[in-house]
């Protein structure tokens, strides 16, 4: 659960589910997606690409200089009315991508260009602005999953800011989006980490056994909630990591409460037509027997991860070249495939 803002000017806010774009605790998750729709870009689709696309351009000078004031004193310039929820949890005390979107009052997705502001408390004095460029999660339509084009009300594209964190403990986070001449607040907080556990870049990973067409008879529905399934089964993580660059996504398609592991999986389906012939392409299911009860797959125990989805991209030599939780998009994904084929 993340806070809404209720007043920008008090950063104060009050607590509400935000399951959307936050990434969910596994073990928790609600099935989601699956169902049929044709997709078709409407006057409104068309509209929000055109937002998307502009939000992309963001920069610190679109945004107020915060020349030594507080967080709550920054937030008194803007209008109060958005929420903001935070779609990276794993953070810790050095430059970190906080992935996040915004929604109105309308309860709808706000697409502007945007910008983080953090400080230790909202009395404190504020760092920023971070850019936070849109990221589109949309995928070309030949690599659309059934449960992906049937979500349309579903997130178009997600923001994520570079922000640095010079030690562990709580930050008060302000997010500030420009809507026409205006400049829309969301207040939230977040939790740096001193360590994790979970494999880094340039961390050797875990050698592990992910699940195959072979491991499963051909029985493909059983390791993959994808509608239809996808062709990103066919080699076993630890016979291709070291010899060839791999892109290993942790993603449950129909089991995914924050709606975004559809639009990921479909994304990894683009990228792999356009980097297939250079590198290894594996998406991993989350649940035994794609059951919640049954627990975690052995792959997810072994990198530590307690959220999804997470995506890995391994260099030629078997290290992490990149890592992504959460919701990303189209970019950022290109960006870690890209990393490990340097």
């Amino acid at each position: 659960m993340f806070p809404k803002l209720t007043s920008v000017s008090s950063l104060a806010p009050a607590r509400v589910v935000f399951a959307v774009l936050v990434p969910v605790a596994l073990g928790s998750m609600a099935a989601c997606g699956g169902g049929d729709g044709d997709g078709a870009a409407s006057a409104a689709g068309d509209t929000i690409q055109r937002e998307v696309t502009a939000a992309s351009g963001a920069k610190a000078s679109d945004f107020p200089a915060t020349n030594g004031r507080t967080l709550r004193a920054i937030a008194q310039t803007v209008e109060p009315g958005a929420q903001v929820g935070l779609a990276t949890s794993v953070l810790l005390p050095r430059r970190e991508r906080v992935a996040f979107g915004v929604i109105g009052k309308d309860r709808g997705f706000v697409y502007g260009k945007s910008a983080l502001y953090v400080a230790d408390t909202p009395g404190s004095e504020a760092r920023g602005p971070y850019p936070a460029p849109a990221d589109s999660i949309v995928p070309k339509a030949p690599f659309l999953s059934r449960g992906t084009a049937a979500d349309t009300a579903g997130i178009e594209a997600i923001y994520a800011a570079q922000v640095p964190f010079s030690k562990p403990g709580r930050y008060a986070v302000l997010s500030v989006t420009k809507v026409g001449s205006r400049l829309l607040g969301g207040a939230t907080e977040l939790t740096v980490r001193a360590s994790s556990p979970i494999p880094d870049v340039a961390d050797a990973p875990p050698s592990v056994d992910t699940d195959t067409e072979a491991s499963a008879a051909g029985d493909l529905a059983s390791i993959d909630t994808r509608v239809p399934t996808d062709d990103m089964h066919k080699e076993n993580f630890r016979d291709v990591l070291g010899k060839r660059p791999v892109a290993l996504l942790f993603a449950t398609p129909a089991l995914c409460q924050s709606r975004v592991c559809g639009p990921v999986t479909d994304i990894e389906l683009q990228l792999e037509s356009d980097y297939g012939d250079r590198m290894t392409f594996i998406h991993q299911e989350v649940y035994v027997g794609n059951d919640l009860k049954k627990g975690l797959r052995p792959p997810l125990r072994a990198f530590h991860l307690e959220t999804e989805p997470w995506l890995f991209t391994f260099n030629k030599q078997g290290r992490v070249a990149a890592r992504l939780e959460g919701s990303f998009g189209v970019n950022a994904f290109r960006q870690a495939v890209e990393a490990a084929l340097r």
